[in-house]
């Protein structure tokens, strides 16, 4: 019984291999369901047994696909953590790693930017997950503007049209520098501005760091901190993270 599952397995993962190499090399369209069977060696109906139709195979190929690519961005996560790399610099290193993993798969990557299939896909999760451990750590800094949640929506929104706006031009006409332009404005969005914060993250005196925004930052900067404050009973900790959030929303 071990042996016909393990059996199965393998076949599943040959046949995904195969339909992935075709998907990257010739495109969608070249992904039929007897030519997979013929490149993977078995027989068509195998492939419906095993994936149901042709959409559950591509949907097949693009978890697989989004979760080794997920595997190397938590790797790059926990390197700068560890390294303790500057958070923006990480948040820039993660949107070209996923920017040029798009431009590099441009039909995987339509897969993936399909909604309901996001849903579905525990590993477009996972890596949604990742981005908000980047954009917790800009938070713990003391330098995001704007809450968590917000960042993290905006950050991904704009990559994932990005990537669609330089996918949708001919291919001799593509500029992937729209993608640094577009990383640059939502930076601007959602970073604390320059000269607003000191070196260990507080605010600086005078000038953008007074008032509202200085208040906002300061609120955000402590919700992400929120969690781990251990002095604090599991009921304050909850009751302060809500205040913190309506604070940052306000």
């Amino acid at each position: 019984m071990v042996e016909q599952g393990s059996q199965r397995d393998e076949t599943r993962s040959r046949i995904v291999e195969v339909a992935g190499s075709m998907l990257r090399e010739r495109g969608a369209a070249a992904v039929t369901t007897r030519a997979v069977a013929d490149g993977a060696g078995v027989q068509a109906p195998t492939i419906y047994r095993l994936f149901g139709d042709k959409d559950g195979l591509l949907e097949a190929v693009a978890e697989h696909a989004m979760a080794t690519f997920s595997a190397m961005k938590a790797d790059a996560v926990r390197a700068a953590r560890d390294e303790a790399t500057d958070p923006v610099e990480d948040l820039r290193t993660g949107w070209s790693m996923t920017i040029g993993f798009g431009l590099a798969n441009p039909d995987l990557f339509v897969l993936l930017s399909d909604p309901e299939r996001g849903r579905r896909s525990a590993a477009a999760r996972a890596g949604t997950a990742l981005l908000a451990e980047r954009i917790r750590r800009v938070a713990e800094a003391g330098r995001l503007a704007v809450p968590e949640r917000r960042a993290v929506e905006l950050v991904h929104a704009a990559g994932t049209g990005a990537v669609l706006a330089i996918l949708a031009a001919p291919a001799d006409e593509r500029d992937p520098s729209l993608a640094d332009d577009v990383l640059e404005a939502v930076l601007g969005r959602i970073l604390v501005p320059s000269g607003a914060t000191t070196d260990d993250g507080g605010a600086a005196p005078g000038g953008q760091g007074r008032g509202r925004d200085a208040v906002t930052s300061a609120a955000i900067t402590l919700r992400a901190a929120a969690s781990r404050l251990d002095r604090l009973s599991a009921a304050e900790r909850t009751m302060l993270a809500e205040w913190l959030d309506r604070i940052a929303a306000d």
